[in-house]
């Protein structure tokens, strides 16, 4: 018997991950949804603080779609970020820029704080174009 994946350990009564098998129509919805939110984050028309959230969004479906094509549904949203190693292959370049958003986003969301910059939303949009391609890529 093989030793349990890094996303197997993860699952279970009292883990962040609950193994399910994929369902092709939600991944394909995840996919649609995090590639047009990431085309529409492009804007410069659009406010910054509405870039980010467009870009955030799109990174974090098209992370879930990752782990959902794993068979894998997350009980946080912050663990679709983590997994990324696991999903995808994407290293701390990627998934560091992601994490750094997620914090932006929940002072944003919960505390009224959002504090985004040009560099900060474009490194955003760089991190979700590079999960789009790893998700497009042959497995």
């Amino acid at each position: 018997m093989s030793p349990p994946t890094p996303l197997e350990n993860l699952s279970g009564p009292s883990g962040s991950l609950k193994a399910e098998p994929p369902d092709a129509a939600e991944i394909a919805g995840l996919l649609r949804t995090g590639s047009t939110r990431l085309n529409d984050a492009t804007s410069a028309t659009l406010a910054l603080e509405s870039r980010f959230d467009l870009a955030y969004n799109a990174a974090h479906a098209l992370c879930l779609a990752a782990l959902r094509k794993k068979g894998f549904r997350p009980s946080n949203r912050y663990i679709v970020f983590q997994a990324l190693p696991h999903t995808l292959g994407l290293g701390p370049e990627v998934w560091r820029v992601l994490d750094l958003c997620h914090n932006k986003r929940n002072l944003g969301e919960y505390e009224g704080m959002m504090d985004v910059d040009t560099r900060l939303v474009t490194d955003l949009i760089a991190a979700a174009q590079r999960v789009l391609i790893a998700l497009q890529s042959p497995d």
